[in-house]
């Protein structure tokens, strides 16, 4: 088995690991330095408000499919070619849980393993990441400010024009993320930025990071970024925007990773449904044993 340094993004639950990030992801509406001219402000202040509404029934959806996942681990060697020493790929079926006790949203990832990536023989390091692809709550009425956010030049990409949207955690509120390292946490101050459909507030790219204000725990920098497309379901009415990749590379004073997760193959999963056909088969097993 390889040994493994961790990197989560997720909300509410932490694990026990050697090195780990928790992202418990917030958002606000304040201006970096000048503060914009009127029009600009009121359309930014728009388009997060009517991010904000859809991020609810977004958060459900996202919860009630499941997919395949495809992670593509690269080790770099600690010089300065930047070539790849090691490289592992696994793939599992994936779904993200939402609970909500108390008022607290709780997004928890589950994976069962599909295809496990091969024994390293000299048991190197490699970075276990997870939860990036919820990036997006970072837009959630629920965790509201801890974000300045700016204004940038919009951008044309594949013939649409987007709206860019520069973010950065306020310090002294609340930190959304937070490295665990040897039982103890430290704040992150996460900056970065998202590519935003401005006719129908859809994201469709973010990207997010930290400087190196962590150096001396270890930390030098983590960089990730998350793509989105439109996944079409038979039995809704629209097309939802869900993650088709997310990539994390981390560095620190001696070792770099990057990983790579792709997802595919949406389809509506639904607990209860999976619950009641677990009883019935149960209820038929049973039967079958009194036939005998």
């Amino acid at each position: 088995m390889m040994a493994s340094t961790k990197v989560t993004s997720k909300h509410g639950i932490a694990r026990s690991i050697a090195m780990g990030v928790v992202l418990f992801l917030g958002l606000g509406l304040c201006w970096a330095g000048d503060q914009p001219a009127a029009p600009e402000a009121e359309r930014l202040q728009g388009l997060l408000q009517r991010m904000s509404e859809q991020m609810t029934s977004y958060v459900e959806k996202f919860s009630d499919v499941k997919c395949s996942e495809l992670v593509t681990q690269e080790k770099f060697k600690n010089d300065t070619s930047n070539k790849v020493e090691l490289k592992a790929q696994s793939s599992y079926d994936y779904l993200v849980i939402l609970t909500n006790t108390g008022g607290d949203l709780n997004l928890s990832e589950s994976r069962l393993g599909v295809k496990e990536a091969k024994a390293d023989k000299k048991n190197r390091s490699m970075l276990v990441s997870n939860g990036f692809a919820t990036l997006f709550l970072v837009f959630h009425p629920m965790y509201a400010n801890s974000f300045v956010f700016t204004p940038m030049e919009d951008e044309v990409i594949g013939g649409h024009r987007l709206t860019k949207i520069g973010f950065k955690h306020i310090p002294g509120t609340k930190t959304p993320a937070a490295l665990a390292l040897r039982g103890k946490e430290y704040p992150l101050e996460l900056s970065g930025v998202a590519w935003v459909d401005p006719e129908t507030a859809e994201l469709t790219k973010i990207t997010a990071g930290v400087d190196k204000t962590l150096e001396d725990v270890g930390l030098k920098t983590l960089r990730s970024e998350v793509e989105f497309a439109p996944i079409p379901f038979t039995d809704l009415k629209r097309d939802y925007w869900f993650p088709t990749r997310a990539s994390v590379e981390v560095e620190t004073p001696r070792q770099h990773w990057r990983n790579t997760h792709e997802f595919s193959n949406y389809k509506r999963f639904s607990v209860s449904s999976e619950e009641q056909v677990a009883k019935d088969k149960v209820i038929e097993d049973k039967d079958k044993v009194k036939a005998q």
